[in-house]
């Protein structure tokens, strides 16, 4: 056991007994970076920051914040927008050491630990041509991704994240280790896929793997005055667009530093037939900037990773829509307009596909029926700028609510009152979260996995 401060107000020195990993206290030289998280907005201290090298770690830190009523949050990739991964006065379990990747390339499977994140599970399944559903964005954890359900630029191809799950370890609320899959605790393998870390800490995630090579993809920009053509175009081209595709439509501020309007994605078929396919975005324009192309999928992995670095303030709001169409683009581009940060954007993703059509019953997720969601992503440097931006978000928000399918995307939900119990049901319906609120009754009775969009036990 390594101990980076002397700094430790509670005596869990027996309780860590044997613990391999490394215990940062307050006033730690580490602290403040350990606790650093994706949102800047979130300032939290634990009591204890334990880093696990192994299940036997977590099973550790599990059991020392039960034993002192502690609180107790998990640390995969530290990505998520709500915060959740930081606890005040508690044990914040941390996964960033556990983050090794391993692929069998003749049976398409790949296992990660639980603080992997995409760029390390991408780097190890694209040196064998494999790849699976994962997040736009390679910084953020493979955990936080899958057990929300787990949307990418690949899963109308090969489903969401958590489709491509093949089985899970888990260190359960009483201390055990499980394994769950479709015949270990096959109940246990239905809420893990979509119900959030609400079950346990999962120290390593086995994923069925996908041939892949490189893709057709990147992003084209329109001038923002064209933004109502540009969105016509977008819901006609998108809505043809085959299984093999995926593209988004946002709102955003350009390299220029003035308003614009972009089309997003990927085409992950063959580069004749995505040449093919993509030919009528690549002719309507013209364009300000065409970056859309034959690249790496690793690039395309990556290609928005600076926009969204970590340690800037961020307030999300989001909902899955029945539909688009002109109303509804008319109010985002009068909202934009107004936008008071140039990091903000609001933009519409395109669901559907394979993800689509696995049945509703089979995954805890519940976002398979909308063709389409609306992320709304304020994003500011300065805390002066909390309120001007929040309620930017909220307006916006409010404004497209006769659009909503009255449902949500569990992953983009954040930790304010407006997104609680309510939006809690808005992710689940009331038909699965009773089964999910029973599930947590039998996996963690006394709610000790908090720190998470929260499923309150029967």
């Amino acid at each position: 056991m390594a101990l980076t401060s002397s700094k430790n107000p509670l005596d869990l020195s027996q309780a860590f007994s044997g613990f391999s990993g490394n215990l940062i206290f307050p006033g730690g030289a580490e602290y403040d970076a350990a606790r650093a998280i994706f949102n800047a907005m979130i300032d939290k201290r634990p009591a204890v920051i334990a880093q696990c090298r192994d299940s036997r770690d977590v099973q550790m830190a599990v059991a020392a914040a039960t034993a002192h009523n502690l609180p107790l949050s998990v640390r995969g990739g530290g990505h998520n927008v709500a915060g959740n991964a930081v606890c005040d006065d508690g044990v914040m379990i941390d996964l960033s050491a556990m983050r090794r990747v391993s692929v069998d390339p003749g049976k398409r499977l790949a296992r990660a630990q639980g603080g992997a994140t995409w760029s390390d599970f991408d780097a190890a399944t694209q040196a064998h041509g494999l790849a699976t559903t994962g997040g736009a964005i390679s910084s953020t954890g493979i955990a936080g991704l899958t057990l929300g359900g787990g949307i990418g630029w690949l899963q109308r191809k090969f489903g969401l994240t958590c489709d491509n799950l093949v089985s899970a370890e888990v260190v359960t609320a009483d201390g055990r280790i499980v394994t769950a899959s479709a015949v270990e605790n096959p109940d246990l393998f239905w809420g893990l896929r979509g119900g959030g870390g609400n079950f346990g800490v999962v120290t390593s995630f086995e994923y069925a793997l996908h041939p892949l090579g490189p893709i057709y993809g990147g992003m084209v920009i329109h001038p923002f005055p064209r933004a109502l053509e540009v969105l016509r175009f977008y819901k006609e081209f998108s809505a043809g667009l085959p299984d093999e595709a995926t593209l988004n439509a946002v709102l955003l501020t350009g390299p220029d530093g003035r308003p614009a309007v972009a089309m997003a994605g990927c085409h992950c078929g063959t580069p004749e037939q995505a040449a093919r396919d993509m030919q009528p975005l690549k002719d309507f324009g013209p364009p300000v900037a065409d970056h859309f192309g034959p690249m790496p999928y690793l690039a395309l992995q990556s290609m928005i990773d600076q926009a969204f670095a970590k340690g800037h303030r961020n307030y999300w709001k989001s909902d899955l829509l029945n539909g688009i169409e002109d109303a509804l683009f008319e109010r985002l581009i009068a909202d934009f307009a107004k936008v008071p940060s140039p990091r903000s954007a609001i933009l519409i993703e395109q669901f559907g596909g394979a993800s689509s059509r696995i049945a509703e019953a089979d995954t805890a997720v519940a976002i398979r029926g909308a063709p389409y969601n609306l992320l709304i992503l304020s994003m500011w440097d300065h805390a002066a700028g909390d309120e001007a931006n929040r309620n930017w978000a909220r307006g916006v928000f409010d404004a497209v609510k006769p659009f909503s399918a009255g449902k949500a995307y569990v992953n983009y939900l954040g930790t304010e009152d407006d997104d609680g119990v309510v939006r809690i049901e808005a992710a689940y319906g009331r038909q699965k979260l009773a089964r999910l609120r029973s599930l947590k009754a039998k996996y963690d009775p006394a709610n000790r996995f908090s720190y998470n969009q929260n499923i309150k036990p029967a």
